[in-house]
């Protein structure tokens, strides 16, 4: 069971979803406390909140298989009928990361940027999962859903990862983290703030964050409450970084990087140990400005094509940046001392048998290749660390680098928690405001049905020979009588969510309007949602 080291400590009071494997015929969900506490506890974190709250009604046994005379929803009803009864769905995140998870099992999890959109439908097609979002980093795995059913909802998802993984539902369970609503919320805020990233405050999270949103435009099933969640996030990620001095000399990833590589080279020889950087993205850009502020003046640089190298060296006049094809980075590794590799290929660069036979590294910095990999997937294959003459290093590796000076940063980090639960309230609030949508749609389809029944009525006692003229006219004074009618009750039941006193209101009028017209016998939204889906079923 894998228990987190976030100086945040937002996964240490986190509890793991320990799970059975899919293909047994009963599938028990139990939560586990890391600290040792027992199933039918409650967590308490150093803030002095609940995280999660795990009772033994948060057990899941499910029943065993049906006969298929019965249906998929009835059994689903059966199995937990007050489940639907609730009309508000959770959200939640399913999720692995450098915390809990190690990069052999991360860089099997990771989705390409450009088949996130793809995830999300099949996110969605899933019975109980109605908003889906995906944030896949080299530091993190995250599943972020609406769910109509909290249990299904992780039985299914957690299924999903282990076919699109090849990981074994076991296997994921032992490192996955799993929160729900305010919980879950709370954790994107902190991701989006830099509080949960290995390197407090660094920034490029915040643009991770922001990609989801643009990436999510358009895509069905990044719907208003997941969108709403991100956005928010980004909000929050910004106010942090504004108000607090948390991004005040902080490093990223790629300076981590660099400052591993120097603390493994002997010191006599950073001045001139040979310097190679594979990938000129984004990752790759950092690492080249922080050799430079480390006082390189010359390397080596691999990648695709010459136009981004081309602009480093534009921007970095006083460095001899020297471009290379793909083609020749093996030449060029044989000539290096130091390889950094950060490009997004989804397989390794380079095995064993291709560096074996390259000459090696020089004397000044022992003989020996250091590689620098900070791609998720791996750039550099897991077998070149058999070779005596290299030394391997990934991004589960630079945890030697930020854990010091950590009390400064667990100090930086308190002054931020203010704000993200002061913002995670303004979410959770604006989330209760939607609560009344489910309300105001069974109204509107009640006003609706009796308007239909008593407009057929009128219509048949006019008689056949009517026109359509004024079956028309008829049609417009129901619709506007209803309409007029129900003006206000709808106003009523509709607020933003940023005033507590208004809220509440909104909610007592909302059950009001609930026991006045019997709605609450109407068939739950979502039913309605799980039955359209399991309709939908070939």
């Amino acid at each position: 069971m894998a228990v987190s080291t976030s100086f945040s400590g937002a996964k240490l009071e986190a509890l793991l979803l320990k799970c059975a494997s899919s293909n047994a015929t009963t599938s028990t969900t139990t939560h586990f406390s890391p600290l040792g506490k027992s199933r039918n506890t409650l967590v308490q974190t150093h803030r002095g909140a609940i995280r999660c709250e795990v009772s033994a009604s948060d057990v899941s046994v499910y029943p065993p298989k049906k006969p298929s005379t019965i249906s998929a929803l009835e059994q689903l009803k059966t199995s937990a009928a007050d489940r639907y009864t609730k009309e508000k769905s959770s959200i939640m995140v399913i999720g692995l990361s450098v915390h809990t998870t190690p990069v052999e099992m991360r860089e099997k999890l990771a989705i390409p940027e450009a088949e996130w959109p793809r995830a999300i439908a099949e996110l969605c097609s899933l019975n109980h999962i109605e908003e889906a979002a995906v944030l896949s980093t080299c530091n993190r795995m995250e599943i972020y859903v609406v769910a109509l059913s909290k249990h299904r909802g992780v039985k299914e998802v957690t299924e999903w990862m282990s076919k699109t993984s090849g990981i074994p539902v076991a296997d994921l369970c032992q490192h996955q983290f799993l929160l729900y609503n305010k919980d879950a919320t709370q954790h994107i805020f902190e991701v989006s703030a830099g509080l949960d990233s290995l390197v407090l405050g660094e920034g490029q999270i915040l643009a991770q964050v922001k990609q989801v949103v643009k990436v999510g435009q358009g895509v069905n099933g990044f719907g208003r409450n997941i969108s709403g969640l991100f956005k928010h996030a980004i909000t929050v990620g910004k106010r942090v970084r504004t108000e607090t001095n948390i991004a005040a000399g902080a490093v990223s990833v790629s300076s981590a990087a660099v400052e591993l590589a120097l603390m493994k080279l002997p010191e006599a020889s950073h001045e001139n140990a040979r310097m190679l950087i594979i990938g000129a993205g984004k990752m790759g850009k950092l690492v080249i400005k922080h050799l430079v502020a480390k006082g390189c003046t010359k390397m080596v640089v691999v990648n695709r094509s010459e136009d981004r190298v081309g602009a480093i060296r534009e921007e970095l006049k006083d460095v001899e940046i020297i471009y290379k094809p793909l083609s020749e980075m093996l030449t060029c590794i044989g000539e290096a001392d130091v390889v950094f590799t950060s490009t997004a290929s989804e397989s390794p660069l380079f095995l064993k048998d291709d560096v074996k036979d390259l000459p090696p590294a020089t004397q000044e910095v022992g003989g020996r290749r250091f590689f620098i990999d900070i791609s998720v997937p791996r750039n550099v294959g897991s077998c070149v660390s058999d070779l005596e003459s290299v030394r391997v290093f990934n991004v589960d590796d630079l945890k030697e680098v930020v854990a010091a000076n950590k009390e400064d940063r667990l100090r930086k980090a308190m002054e931020a928690q203010a704000i993200i639960s002061e913002e995670s309230k303004q979410f959770e609030a604006w989330r209760d405001s939607l609560e009344t949508v489910p309300t105001i749609k069974k109204l509107r389809a009640y006003a609706e049905r009796i308007r239909m029944a008593e407009l057929e009525k009128c219509l048949g006692k006019m008689g056949d020979d009517i026109n359509k003229k004024t079956q028309r006219a008829v049609d417009d004074l129901s619709r506007g009588i209803v309409n007029k009618m129900l003006h206000g009750p709808m106003q009523h039941l509709r607020c933003d969510g940023s005033d507590s006193r208004t809220l509440n209101e909104t909610l007592e009028n909302m059950h009001a309007l609930n026991r006045m017209f019997n709605l609450e016998t109407e068939i739950s939204v979502l039913e309605q949602k799980i039955r359209a889906k399991v309709e939908q079923k070939p």
